[in-house]
């Protein structure tokens, strides 16, 4: 029988994927989730602007995207102060996050990230037969130390650092990471994920040029501008490195309706304001419903709350599966000691209620094993 011949690195790999999405979860329970805050999408919403822009498309959907971003690149570029050049657009963090490790890592090249960190990032470098070094967190915070000093012990090519972190909420200070930048090796890139930025206080953007070789910069339409299933992601970077990107992606890849809304939304600031206040009372209220229930939320600078169930991951993925089974859709870290927690997502009053009502009784079974 005639086989597919998979390349050895392919048939190393295990069938799988980084997260497992809440629709399968749902279609395995059979039921909806009453209250979808496990993946860090924005239940506020988009842009109003952004959904009439994109309803407009829908009538010119039969054209493809426009293969340059033209209009969204150059509108990112006078938003952030840089040039044109200066800006990739891809389908989300992670798509941009592909065509980067494609673009720099082959076999056995090494790469640094945090241990329970963000995976979609070490899926794409083991899909290039890329070598993983992992660094513990320091205080429930990425390591920004610890990561550089790795990078140049392996001659990494690539270390990936969130600010702020996704799954434990914490952040550092832009000005503290440029300064440890300067324990970069030569020929590194740090990759800086600024997908949550938009939700952080002032200071918290690296105030990096754009210019600057040894970074590069992501940030998402998927959070608090509330576009996750748009797919809309952009890279600011030195132009050589950008430019780059036009030998491996997907030139036709943007949705033109998602074009067409990214545009609309960045031009609408009050929308983006209001939604930054409703993620900075949800979190309160998240935070007051944990220390309600003896945990102990920690500080956030993005749209969600880490919160510490006290115990270890065992503990914390039993109270995670009751609030499951109960219709409250929630994540955990997966790395220890981080995964003593779970992780709720933003949401408006008809989830923050459920998961009001759901954490006790998962707290309840959990403790009564």
């Amino acid at each position: 029988m005639t086989v597919p011949r998979y390349t050895p690195l392919a048939q190393s790999l295990p069938a799988t994927v980084p997260f497992v999405g809440p629709e399968t979860q749902e279609r395995q329970r059979g039921a909806p989730f009453i209250a979808r805050i496990g993946a860090n999408e924005s239940v506020f919403g988009p842009s109003p602007r952004a959904i009439e822009a994109m309803q407009r498309a829908a009538g010119e959907i039969w054209m493809y995207g426009d293969p340059e971003n033209y209009e969204l690149r150059h509108a990112l570029a006078a938003y952030h102060g840089v040039a044109p050049e200066n800006i990739v657009v891809g389908e989300g963090i992670d798509g941009l996050l592909g065509y980067l490790v494609r673009l720099l890592v082959g076999h056995g090249d090494a790469v640094v990230t945090s241990d329970g960190a963000y995976p979609t990032f070490n899926y794409h470098v083991a899909g290039f037969g890329g070598d993983l070094h992992k660094i513990p967190y320091r205080d429930d915070h990425e390591d920004p130390e610890a990561l550089f000093a790795k990078a140049a012990e392996v001659n990494a090519k690539l270390v990936y650092l969130a600010n702020p972190d996704n799954p434990m909420g914490t952040w550092h200070s832009g000005a503290d990471i440029v300064a440890a930048m300067e324990a970069l090796p030569e020929g590194c890139v740090l990759v800086l994920d600024e997908a949550y930025v938009e939700c952080a206080p002032e200071g918290t953007a690296a105030p990096v040029a754009a210019d600057d070789p040894r970074v590069i910069r992501m940030r998402t339409f998927s959070k608090v501008y509330g576009m996750a299933g748009a797919r809309v992601g952009y890279a600011i970077g030195a132009p050589g490195l950008i430019s780059a990107f036009n030998k491996v992606r997907n030139h036709f890849g943007m949705n033109r309706a998602a074009q067409a809304g990214a545009l609309a939304a960045l031009e609408d600031s009050d929308w983006l304001a209001q939604v930054q206040d409703q993620i900075a009372e949800a979190r309160d209220r998240i935070a007051r419903i944990a220390r309600s229930n003896g945990l102990e939320p920690l500080p956030s600078a993005t749209n969600f709350v880490a919160i510490d169930c006290g115990h270890d991951g065992v503990f914390a993925k039993a109270v995670l599966d009751s609030l499951v089974e109960q219709g409250v859709f929630v994540r955990m870290p997966f790395a220890a000691p981080q995964n003593r927690c779970i992780r709720v997502s933003c949401g408006g009053e008809a989830e923050i209620v459920a998961f009001e009502a759901a954490l006790p009784k998962a707290l309840a079974s959990t403790r009564a094993v």
